[in-house]
């Protein structure tokens, strides 16, 4: 694998992974549960914690490459690969938050460094994919996943706090 593409590209996911770390940490205690947007059809799942969470989760397991065997560090569970939309069974806490993001982050790191091209080519289906995806395209939408909900809690956090982050 080519050492630039490596480099750029984990420096970049690196960037979105802290991203979306400073939003965590930076949300008040009493945003924390606040919805981004009203959507009155999925109750809880535009809320700030679940949004974190919901980004963290899928950065975990687009890392791993494949649904079959993937297992989220404790405290959190598969629910979240539950088609009928199911919410965790509780609101995790800033400090759970911030302690996956540190486990992805390090994950990314190592995955990044150790992807060869024979990786970087091989197929994968994740959850319910219709469609077979390399592993490099995998990674390059992953960040931008990521990307994504770290730019919508900011805004949220910069139009509540009358500040960007």
């Amino acid at each position: 694998m080519n050492a630039m593409w490596r480099t750029v590209v984990g420096s970049q996911f690196e960037v979105a992974i802290e991203m979306l770390g400073s939003a965590v940490r930076d949300c008040p205690d009493e945003l924390w549960k606040e919805s981004l947007w009203e959507d009155k059809s999925l109750p809880g799942f535009s809320e700030f914690w679940y949004i974190a969470y919901h980004a963290t989760f899928w950065l975990d397991l687009y890392l791993s490459g494949s649904s079959e065997g993937f297992a989220p560090p404790a405290p959190f569970t598969l629910d979240e690969l539950d088609p009928a939309g199911v919410l965790p069974p509780r609101v995790y806490t800033r400090d759970e938050l911030e302690s996956y993001l540190a486990h992805s982050f390090e994950k990314c790191r190592a995955t990044i460094k150790n992807l060869t091209d024979e990786q970087a080519q091989r197929t994968h289906r994740i959850g319910s994919e219709r469609r077979e995806i390399r592993f490099a395209e995998l990674i390059l939408y992953n960040m931008g996943h990521v990307r994504e909900h770290a730019a919508q809690l900011s805004m949220f956090l910069g139009q509540r706090r009358d500040s960007a982050l």
